[in-house]
């Protein structure tokens, strides 16, 4: 399946409306969960904490899949498509539902409320490495 840049900045966009948060936001807790659904929480609680920070490079090199990182243009062109997004989030509480954790990938079930309105959000991970970063949101 191929997406559109198109496709990935509007991925991004609820991305950056799941996550990102402000200070007033609560903070995903990974406790609850054991080994590697324990690390994929980590990967959650990280990219909000990151992007309450409005701190696009951490999220682009840290949180996100390099696959997703790439289709972006890279960390520079990554960094610039959610610079904007970020910004534009007020606040937004976030609490992980559930994870699912099937050889090196991953689903996590995000709850958001923003603006009183409440959405259940399923991430998409993959294991690179020893880490798990997001690879997408599942639509």
């Amino acid at each position: 399946m191929t997406i559109s840049a198109k496709q990935l900045t509007g991925g991004l966009c609820v991305l950056a409306l799941t996550l990102g948060v402000s200070a007033c936001g609560e903070t995903a807790s990974s406790s609850g969960y054991k080994g590697e659904s324990h690390k994929v929480a980590e990967t959650v609680s990280n990219l909000q904490t990151d992007a309450t920070a409005l701190d696009q490079k951490k999220v682009c090199e840290n949180d996100l899949a390099a696959a997703l990182t790439a289709r972006l243009g890279g960390n520079k062109g990554c960094q610039a498509n959610l610079k904007n997004q970020l910004h534009e989030i007020d606040a937004l509480t976030l609490s992980i539902k559930s994870i699912a954790v099937s050889g090196n990938k991953a689903t996590a079930r995000v709850k958001s409320t923003y603006s009183g309105k409440s959405r259940v959000t399923t991430l998409l991970l993959v294991k690179e490495g020893s880490h798990w970063k997001v690879s997408g949101v599942e639509s």
